[in-house]
C-alpha cells in the first residue's frame, strides 16, 4: 500500500482544482499553426499550439508573420493571417454562431455541399451574414474588404446591405460607412488577399 503522504496530497489537489469554465464550451481546435498565437479570456491568457482546443468566449490572437487554421465543428475551417484578433462569441456545431473580427485577415472555408449554418461575423465593417462557403474578410488596397470565392454572403453596414456572389467583393471605408459598390475582383487582387492568410 502506498504511503499516504504524497499520494494523499496529490489526490486532494486534483479534487479541489477547479476545471476551466470554458471546458464545457469547446468551439473547435487549432488545425495548424506556423508562428505564435494565443487565446484570451477576460482574466486569463494561454499560448496555443496545433491540436489545442479553443473555447466559446475566447479571443484568438495571432502575432506578426503567423499563419493559423482553426477548425470549428467537423468541416468549417477559418484561416487567420498575422495580427488577427477573432473572438468566438457563440458556436454550435451544425447550427452556426457569431464571431467578432477585431483586426486582421481571415478566410472562412467550408466544403461545397456542406449543410448550411447560420453564422454571423461582426466587426468595424458591420455584419456579414454567411451563406457562402469560402470568403475573405480583411485589409485589401487600404480598406477593409469582403470577397466571396464560393457561395454567397450579405454585408450590412451604415444602414445599407449588399449581396455578394462568387468572384465579387466590396469595401467598407470605416465604422458606420456604407458598403461600396459590388465589384468583380481581378485575379491579382484575389491572390494578394489570399496571400495574407496562406
Amino acid at each position: 500500500m502506498p504511503r499516504s503522504g504524497p499520494w494523499k496530497a496529490m489526490l486532494l489537489a486534483a479534487l479541489i482544482l477547479p476545471l476551466p469554465a470554458a471546458a464545457q464550451d469547446r468551439a473547435g481546435d487549432v488545425d495548424s499553426l506556423f508562428g505564435l498565437a494565443s487565446a484570451a479570456m477576460p482574466k486569463a491568457e494561454r499560448n496555443l499550439s496545433a491540436g489545442d482546443a479553443v473555447f466559446i468566449g475566447e479571443t484568438v490572437v495571432t502575432a506578426a508573420q503567423t499563419r493559423m487554421s482553426l477548425r470549428l465543428g467537423s468541416v468549417t475551417r477559418i484561416k487567420l493571417g498575422e495580427n488577427v484578433r477573432l473572438r468566438i462569441d457563440r458556436h454550435l456545431v451544425g447550427i452556426g454562431g457569431t464571431l467578432t473580427l477585431m483586426n486582421g485577415p481571415i478566410l472562412f472555408d467550408r466544403p461545397s455541399g456542406s449543410p448550411p449554418e447560420s453564422l454571423r461575423i461582426r466587426g468595424d465593417f458591420g455584419v456579414i451574414a454567411v451563406r457562402g462557403t469560402r470568403f475573405f474578410v480583411g485589409p485589401s488596397q487600404g480598406k477593409l474588404a469582403v470577397f466571396v470565392d464560393r457561395g454567397a454572403v450579405t454585408v450590412t453596414s451604415g444602414g445599407a446591405t449588399v449581396a455578394l456572389g462568387p468572384g465579387e467583393g466590396t469595401e467598407v471605408a470605416g465604422r458606420g460607412a456604407k458598403p461600396e459598390a459590388v465589384r468583380t475582383w481581378s485575379a491579382a487582387r484575389i491572390a494578394d488577399a489570399f496571400g495574407l492568410v496562406q
